[in-house]
């Protein structure tokens, strides 16, 4: 199951929106490759961004501008990625404003004057609007920033724009097409065009990949920052849910949902993942987490590659699904043996099969919950007041926000009683005991882990409007029920197409998984670069 963000769900310079598939071919295997030039900016760190703001080579204003700049070339035109649903109009100015800081001797942190993208379904308090890429909200702007987007204000980061997602994070019909929303059109892959860049969190990354912005940041209820993360080739943190607060983000599941960065590299997604956290007094999730604010303090130091006295079990139960995803991850496997790790071969979590239906049945009455209460707290007479408005307006507005696929899941959803209900109580209260105490947490102590490995996913597969998404391999679920941790990044290819390995092991181990992550990518660094190819056998 995926789903703020869901994978499927179970059985820009201006504000102005980028170009809708509205009027397109209903498969988006048809899109050119478009030669690219080369970037100042390619595949830039954030300490790389940091070393040239502090020693003059660039500004943070020069820096937004070349991303702009680029946003403008290959996500409206070029190969028209349709990354990002809308730049923020005074992104250039909040720059300017964060030079004038840095003139002064004041630098907030690694994240001062960094252009950091924000998937649109997390609130921002501006002349951007908050959408979760649904006409429905078109204009709507929120009272006030999300926790996520305030705390990474105060740290200095330039927000730079919202980026495309899957519309309602991909919880709206069992055939939904990932990538898709109504304002944003159809997202696609920057390594091959016509192959689709998972979701929820699309824009997020195929925007991060394409090197249109330093690192964003996207949600996840079950798989939508793993899946994206592996399809273009990143780094993505799925992170225990209350390290990072839900405060103002458009939601699916208050059990399940969280924020959380996608990155070119561990180092990056750490830096971007400390500038989020925080207690906020709004999100009761967030006072009791243990893990420190510097998540990549660690990171460099003498000694930091080695995985010597770490455990980590092999989850067959994930693997047998594609020989070549298999391949790249029994590569992966002997990195890590070659790096010390102590490994457990197989291991397996229970219920795995069982926990799907019991989720499902919890986030219906959830997203009702949760949905409502968010439109209700938007004030100024929002275009939409309650799910029911917004089944309502996509039924007056069809030919629009369901060109391809229905709103099956918003109505069934809709059917749900509140949360009191025991039917309610008792999907919730049986998906946490079979993901957590009799899931993960058996497994972890049956075999003492630090953590376990599986593929992220598969190779993206062709986008296809009509019949929705191609999901094969995965096992972000694991994970993401429970919510508990998850690490993915680069380990390989299939026909050029980006694999990613995970780690993800108990709740608050997300300093243990981050190191794991980072001695396997210096061992073993498969990041490419895209370079926005017609199909798999363009050269």
């Amino acid at each position: 199951m995926a789903a703020a963000g869901a994978l499927g769900a179970v059985a820009v310079a201006g504000s102005a929106c980028a170009p809708s598939d509205r009027d397109t071919d209903q498969r988006a295997d048809d899109a050119p490759a478009a030669p690219v030039d080369d970037f100042e900016l390619e595949e830039a760190t954030i300490a790389d961004l940091g070393r040239q703001m502090a020693n003059g080579e660039r500004t943070s204003r020069d820096i937004a501008e070349l991303y702009l700049d680029r946003i403008e070339s290959l996500d409206r035109q070029g190969p028209t990625l349709r990354s990002v649903i809308e730049t923020n109009l005074d992104a250039l100015e909040i720059a300017e404003e964060l030079d004038r800081e840095r003139a002064a001797g004041n630098v907030r942190g690694p994240l001062h004057g960094v252009p950091i993208l924000l998937k649109d379904n997390i609130a921002t308090a501006d002349r951007n609007t908050t959408t979760a890429g649904s006409l429905a909200l078109e204009g709507s702007i929120p009272p006030r920033d999300a926790f996520v987007a305030a705390q990474l204000r105060q740290a200095g980061a330039v927000l730079l724009g919202k980026a495309n997602l899957s519309e309602w994070a991909n919880f709206r019909s069992q055939r939904s097409s990932s990538g898709w929303s109504a304002r944003g059109g159809q997202c696609r892959n920057p390594y091959v065009l016509n192959r689709n860049p998972c979701g929820s969190s699309s824009g997020s990354g195929a925007a991060t990949s394409a090197n249109l912005c330093a690192a964003a940041v996207g949600t996840e209820t079950d798989g939508s920052i793993i899946c994206p993360s592996s399809a273009n080739g990143l780094v993505g943190i799925k992170p225990t849910v209350g390290l990072v607060s839900r405060g103002g983000i458009i939601p699916i599941s208050a059990v399940q949902d969280t924020a959380g960065p996608m990155a070119r590299t561990v180092a990056d997604a750490a830096a971007l993942l400390s500038g989020m956290t925080g207690q906020d007094p709004l999100d009761e999730a967030t006072a009791g987490s243990p893990v420190p604010t510097d998540l990549g303090r660690h990171l460099g130091n003498p000694g930091a590659g080695s995985l010597s006295g770490l455990r980590i079990g092999i989850g067959r139960q994930f693997f047998d699904r594609d020989g070549r995803v298999d391949a790249v991850m029994e590569e992966a496997v002997e990195t890590l043996r070659s790096l010390g790790a102590e490994i457990v071969d197989p291991v397996e979590i229970a219920h795995r099969q069982e926990v799907g239906r019991h989720e499902y049945e919890a986030m219906l009455h959830e997203f009702k919950d949760g949905l409502n209460a968010y439109l209700a707290a938007l004030g100024n007479d929002p275009p939409v007041k309650t799910l029911a408005d917004v089944i309502a307006f996509n039924e007056a507005h069809a030919a629009e926000e369901m060109p391809y696929f229905g709103q099956e899941i918003l109505i069934e959803a809709e059917g749900k009683g509140p949360l009191t209900e025991a039917a309610y109580r008792l999907a919730r209260d049986t998906a946490n005991r079979l993901s957590r105490e009799e899931g993960l947490d058996a497994t972890l102590a049956e075999h003492r882990l630090d953590a376990i490995l599986g593929p992220s996913g598969g190779p993206a597969w062709v986008t296809d409007l009509v019949r929705g998404d191609t999901f094969s391999v995965g096992s972000a679920g694991a994970a993401a029920v429970a919510g508990y941790p998850n690490v993915t990044v680069p380990a390989g290819h299939v026909h050029g197409l980006p694999v990613g390995v995970s780690f993800f092991g108990a709740a608050w181990s997300e300093p243990t998984l981050i190191r794991i992550a980072w001695a396997f990518e210096q061992a073993a660094p498969h990041r490419r670069t895209p370079r926005f190819r017609a199909g798999v056998d363009d050269v």
